[in-house]
């Protein structure tokens, strides 16, 4: 256990959220980096305030995630992360649920939602977050291509052979018998 107040040598009220936390941790440490200083006294004296910092930003990073209960809402950046982890172990709606726990959403936000519903064959509702991502970034060919590739697979879902080959793929999945 951290002897110190964790928030305090980080600058920080106790109330901080993690990603408060992470970005006071990176800016203390650019501040007191050993390697900028050439006086051997200097660079013992700034390694030590190295280390406490990096106790205090483990202890004030376990205090975050203690604080986090049930389906309170975190940073966006933490929900993106966690659900496209989630996406890349084929758990789709857990990501999803993952990512509405988002405190903002940005236009990459609402490309990864559109990623994810594709997956989980939401079309429509894909289409509309690859949407809402051109709204907020119009420049950005990715998230044209994705309201793209939606929209042709809302056609593609209304043909038949497609129905067929959906049923059939759900129908003969491992682990629907």
């Amino acid at each position: 256990m951290y002897d110190k107040k964790p928030f305090d040598v980080l600058g920080l009220s106790p109330s901080a959220e993690a990603h408060q936390v992470r970005a006071a941790y990176r800016q203390r440490v650019k501040a007191c980096h050993p390697d900028q200083y050439q006086d051997p006294e200097q660079q013992k004296a700034a390694q030590e305030q190295l280390i406490e910092l990096n106790l205090a930003y483990e202890e004030a990073l376990k205090h975050c995630s203690q604080r986090r209960v049930g389906f309170n809402l975190i940073s966006q950046e933490e929900a993106k992360h966690f659900a496209a982890r989630l996406v890349e172990q084929g758990n789709l709606e857990s990501a999803l649920r993952q990512l509405n726990r988002a405190d903002t959403k940005d236009a990459d936000w609402y490309y990864l939602q559109g990623n994810i519903l594709m997956g989980m064959r939401q079309f429509a509702t894909a289409h509309q977050s690859y949407r809402e991502a051109v709204r907020r970034e119009p420049d950005n060919n990715q998230y044209r291509g994705g309201a793209l590739q939606a929209a042709i697979a809302i056609k593609r879902s209304h043909q038949l052979g497609y129905r067929i080959q959906t049923w059939l793929s759900d129908r003969f999945r491992p682990g629907n018998r």
